[in-house]
């Protein structure tokens, strides 16, 4: 149930996210969602995209760090309070959350949450358990 995500290593200078953006866009590589995350030198530029092999390809030979990992993407009602009823399942756990970042699509009336935990395979079986809609990656490529 699990989804590769695609992370670039990107030095915190001007126009290195353009620059990586371009790169996916010559290549014909849409993007589902993506997140960022910055200090002062450095961020890391999370991205679904729509093939991260072909991504992953043009992004080195450009000269960007790149690494795929695992995530799992959620629906969540998209309305006050929709996603505390992810977070409540988790926390009842003890389910370490990494990161998340959403997004909203007009394809649904849902919220789309990736999400990444510090146990996968624990986070997953409880979320099913739980019956949180998980999406796999045909439900991405129609939002």
């Amino acid at each position: 149930m699990a989804i590769k995500q695609i992370s670039i290593f990107i030095e915190n200078k001007e126009g290195r996210i353009k620059k990586a953006i371009s790169i996916l866009g010559e290549k014909d590589i849409n993007i589902r969602a993506l997140s960022i995350a910055d200090t002062t030198k450095y961020g890391i530029l999370r991205l679904i995209v729509s093939d991260n092999v072909k991504a992953m390809i043009a992004l080195e030979e450009k000269g960007f760090v790149v690494r795929e990992n695992d995530v799992v993407i959620v629906s969540v009602p998209d309305k006050p309070n929709g996603l505390n009823s992810v977070l409540e399942v988790l926390d009842e756990k003890d389910i370490n959350l990494e990161y998340m970042y959403a997004f909203i699509s007009n394809k649904t009336d849902e919220a789309i949450v990736v999400m990444r935990f510090e146990n996968m395979e624990e986070a997953v079986e409880l979320l099913k358990d739980s019956d949180v809609n998980i999406l796999e990656k045909e439900d991405i490529e129609k939002l």
